[in-house]
């Protein structure tokens, strides 16, 4: 009885072809847990398209991954000094923000990030002067640009770029590879057009993972039902059942991510509602589980425990059966799962 991933294969990797096929020398990236899927899964689907790296977040998952994926490995985490040292091979490159940082990294290889919008890490305009010297003695795979999102100002990505590639161009840099992000495929076109010399490489993870919502689906497996009636005391805090119907456990606790959640950006004013709604009943113990019974995301019954939760389902539902298993709408990159299904 497990809380498992389950995967239409045949869909989820026609989606892969489908980004793939619209992003020549797409870089996949693999970071956290594996987008959900793990890194040694995503490490072998990274294989099978035949990519020649693989990004992922932090020198400990190269130091992983790199048993599994053959290819260069491109850690997205830029270097600093002081950091503690990963033994780890030549195939690995480095990203590098700062210009102190391409000057410790002696012999090794790296793409040094610019400062992009994100304002998050990067070299800066006036910084690149400094830099003729400093990668005369690394080993340069490119330059990179970790972009926005959302453009709330209305701005263009692509200009962005631009801005940036006449920037280096200015300061006599070389320009044969230009890694990017969150870049559609229309403006990565517009780029390699304008820019026919350099390579645009966009490093991709949920778009190519996680962009057919329909090709993965969680599911807890019922483990225990037990029917209550109103004013029945259960659980750890002993609170009483609102109403009469079941509780039901169900395979998937904190463990697993459930019950934890990333903090989203909302935009409109019905997002915002619903938040303040979700607060307000959480106040009273009453809060929303992310699975799914007779057509109908069910409560808690109490907060969920390490690898289970309890759930209420009500006397007019269908009462579940030990072995039945409850869809549940789970963030990926918050989920680890007992069990992962091809299907």
């Amino acid at each position: 009885m497990a809380l498992s991933l389950y995967v239409d294969t045949a869909r989820w990797r026609a989606h892969q072809k489908s980004v793939l096929d619209q992003f020549p020398g797409l870089v996949p990236v693999c970071k956290g847990n594996g987008y959900g899927f793990g890194h040694e899964r995503l490490a072998d689907e990274a294989i099978r398209f035949g990519s020649d790296m693989l990004a992922v977040g932090t020198t400990y998952e190269a130091a992983r991954i790199k048993d599994w994926f053959s290819g260069d490995l491109l850690v997205l985490t830029p270097f600093r000094r002081g950091e503690e040292p990963v033994p780890l091979p030549d195939r690995v490159v480095r990203s590098v923000s700062s210009v102190d940082g391409v000057h410790a990294l002696v012999g090794a290889r790296v793409v040094i990030e610019c400062m992009s919008s994100m304002k998050r890490h990067g070299v800066k305009e006036e910084e690149l002067g400094q830099l003729h010297a400093a990668i005369e003695d690394v080993r340069l795979e490119g330059f990179a640009l970790h972009l926005p999102l959302d453009r709330t100002d209305g701005s263009d990505a692509v200009e962005e770029v631009i801005g940036w590639m006449d920037r280096l161009r200015a300061a006599r840099l070389p320009l044969h590879t230009m890694f990017v992000s969150h870049l559609r495929a229309e403006e990565l076109g517009r780029l390699q057009q304008q820019f026919p010399q350099t390579r645009f490489r966009a490093r991709i993870g949920t778009r190519l993972w996680l962009g057919d919502h329909e090709a993965t689906e969680y599911r807890g497996a019922v483990l225990d039902v037990t029917r209550v009636t109103k004013g029945d005391r259960f659980g750890y805090r002993q609170q009483k059942a609102a109403s009469d119907g079941w509780l039901v456990v169900v395979a998937g606790g904190t463990s697993h991510g459930v019950g934890l959640e990333a903090p989203k950006a909302l935009h409109g004013v019905m997002p915002r509602a619903k938040g303040v709604a979700r607060a307000g009943l959480a106040t009273v113990n009453r809060n929303l589980s992310p699975f799914v019974w007779a057509g109908k995301q069910r409560w808690f019954a109490e907060p969920p425990h390490m690898q289970v939760s309890i759930l209420f389902v009500p006397a007019d539902a269908q009462e579940p059966k030990v072995g039945d298993e409850l869809v549940a709408h789970l963030r990926h990159t918050t989920t680890q799962f007992d069990r992962l299904v091809d299907r």
